[in-house]
């Protein structure tokens, strides 16, 4: 017998657009020229890539991986090859429908991956510039398909005053969350605990907006590491497992630098790394917190790490099966989310290159078994509540 799971309206809570090459030189002014990222081909990598005064981004086509016919890292070279449905509002819509996916939470690619080229520029203005270019597009790109996308803003976060600005200036647009780097010390700013960032904090849980931390959202050092011997294949995948363990750190400091603590009704979440590692997490956490003497150290800490996170913290997965399980009988369905990082390499995205299967088979034969109350928290309702979702999105 089905489950109920064909009949919730599911909140996929990480996708990703394909930025189209005209988003910034149709906003910027042209006087910028080539600071302006623009798109030109890539005579060195045979490929259509992302450049800003001359120096690369990323190509055009490495977050265009949905269905594509060769492994990671190879990806299609030119924007034409690459399919609709990746930026194509209404076609995206459609592909949503296949699935019975209600909504989709939207990342950037080249405004996330690819900051500090953004952060490298001379112009404060165009810096400013770039990053409201973004957050208004995605507005706008959403528009096309009324309900079914909710936006998460990029910052300026090289900029406190401009940071806190654009907050407020997109809260109005219509985002429902903020992206933030795990780790503002790879770039020269103050570190994640420093202070500096209580204002940040406090105008985010004010306007209740939660702070996401998405991988390989800080120092990008392990982006094409690992030795050549071991194959582009095989250093492609450790990348990808190392940057979702990544987010193990930044869970720690949020609770340790006590951000979580001044901060009670703000919620976190821990974007495209997965669960199941979680309860191990916290019971390091835990374990470490008591046996260091954390409570002596900050009596006014009223909660252990496992506490905090149940409270305020969220973490999302798309492919894992016993780690899922486990996490639920570990921390409940309330702080569990469900994503397909469409259209990534690693994406719940079937295709003749990948092992993944279509995302609503994948939840009936694995998770179908499960409470309806559990399927319902975990596919649409904590998503609905996490980031107001209305009665649009409603199962």
């Amino acid at each position: 017998m089905a489950s109920v799971i064909s009949e919730i309206k599911i909140i996929d809570t990480d996708t990703h657009v394909v930025e189209p090459p005209d988003l910034w030189t149709s906003r910027i002014p042209a006087k910028y020229g080539d600071q302006i990222p623009h798109v030109r081909w890539d005579d060195e990598n045979g490929e259509e890539a992302w450049f800003v005064s001359g120096e690369r981004m990323a190509a055009v086509g490495a977050p265009a991986m949905a269905g594509w016919v060769e492994y990671p890292p190879h990806h299609p070279r030119r924007w034409r090859d690459i399919d609709p449905v990746m930026y194509d509002a209404k076609a995206r819509a459609a592909h949503m429908d296949q699935y019975g996916i209600q909504a989709q939470v939207l990342y950037p690619n080249v405004a996330l991956f690819d900051a500090r080229r953004l952060l490298e520029m001379d112009d404060e203005e165009l810096q400013l510039g770039c990053i409201r270019a973004y957050n208004d597009y995605q507005v706008e790109w959403g528009s096309d398909a009324p309900g079914r996308f909710v936006a998460m803003a990029s910052l300026p976060f090289w900029d406190l005053q401009a940071t806190l600005a654009e907050m407020t200036r997109v809260r109005e647009l219509g985002h429902r969350g903020i992206i933030f780097t795990q780790d503002p010390a790879a770039f020269g700013l103050p570190q994640l605990t420093d202070r500096h960032w209580d204002p940040m904090w406090a105008a985010a849980q004010e306007m209740g907006m939660p702070v996401n931390f998405h991988i390989a959202s800080g120092d990008l050092s392990l982006m094409g590491a690992g030795h050549p011997d071991n194959g582009e294949r095989a250093n492609y995948a450790s990348m990808g497992v190392s940057f979702f363990m990544g987010n193990a750190r930044t869970i720690a400091q949020l609770v340790c630098g006590g951000i979580c603590h001044r901060f009670p009704e703000l919620d976190f979440v821990s974007v495209e790394s997965g669960v199941g590692w979680i309860p191990y997490a916290l019971d390091a956490l835990d374990w470490q917190w008591k046996n260091c003497g954390v409570a002596l150290e900050h009596p006014e800490y009223e909660l252990l790490p496992s506490e905090y996170f149940k409270r305020q913290i969220y973490g999302c997965f798309w492919f894992e099966d016993h780690g899922v399980r486990h996490a639920i009988d570990r921390l409940g369905p309330d702080h569990i989310l469900y994503e397909t990082d469409f259209p990534h390499p690693t994406s719940m995205s079937p295709g003749p290159a990948t092992t993944a299967v279509a995302p609503d088979e994948y939840l009936e034969t694995t998770f179908g078994d499960l409470p309806d109350e559990t399927l319902r928290k975990i596919l649409h309702d904590n998503a609905a509540r996490l980031y107001g979702i209305g009665a649009a999105t409603a199962s």
